[in-house]
């Protein structure tokens, strides 16, 4: 109980300054928080994905492919579906690399949706904490100016005290959302990065499909 009671004193004494922290740090937890089981289902999804589609396209069953990714809303389906559906009308690597670039385009930003205002949040609260401590000192000077002289050093101690709380809690909501800005970055680049390998891996595939199929043409050719 008494370390719920100095945790409202402390936000109490810290006066009008400590709400708009508050409602910073709010905003800042609920995007993390939406980010991070964003993030996780989208990396479950493309990992239980990739694992079913992976040996198909080794086995070079283009067809299987292309509806397994049609038929799925992940991620790396949209991406590798993209591709796949350009390899069954091209056979240039070229032309299905640039498909699936495009479309990692448009996924990137879904990812990445939202997080930088984390830190965005973190810098605020820091600021607003700095203000509330400098109105605070302002405030407390001006109260000091016209107290009697043997009251000014113990009302200016415990002025100083009170508006620092601001500057406090700033740093105790911004902290934080630096960690969670960080954690949701790093996981998203780890998506980009999975993404990236899964469409390298699949184009490798087909290209090695296309150049099996071109000999077995040439030593069909030649047996003719």
């Amino acid at each position: 109980m008494n370390l719920f009671n100095s945790i409202i004193n402390f936000f109490v004494d810290g006066g009008f300054w400590m709400y708009p922290i508050l409602l910073v740090g709010a905003v800042g937890l609920a995007i993390g928080t939406e980010r991070f089981i964003k993030l996780t289902r989208v990396e479950r999804a493309n990992r239980k994905m990739w694992d079913e589609l992976q040996p198909v396209l080794h086995q070079g069953d283009f067809d299987k492919a292309r509806e397994m990714t049609r038929n799925d809303k992940s991620s790396i389906s949209q991406l590798l579906m993209m591709g796949l559906e350009r390899q069954g009308t091209v056979r240039r690597r070229e032309d299905i690399e640039i498909v699936m670039e495009e479309e990692m385009m448009a996924i990137i930003p879904q990812l990445e949706k939202r997080t930088a205002y984390i830190a965005l949040f973190a810098n605020l609260a820091t600021l607003i904490g700095l203000l509330g401590t400098i109105v605070g000192l302002i405030q407390a000077f001006d109260a000091v100016a016209n107290a009697a002289p043997a009251e000014k050093a113990n009302l200016l101690s415990a002025s100083i005290a009170v508006a620092m709380n601001t500057t406090a809690f700033g740093l105790i909501v911004a902290i934080p959302l630096l960690i969670v800005n960080m954690f949701l970055t790093t996981k998203a680049s780890a998506i980009i990065d999975s993404l990236e390998m899964a469409s390298l891996k699949t184009l490798n595939v087909i290209s090695f499909s296309a150049s099996r199929h071109q000999q077995q043409a040439a030593d069909h050719g030649k047996k003719a």
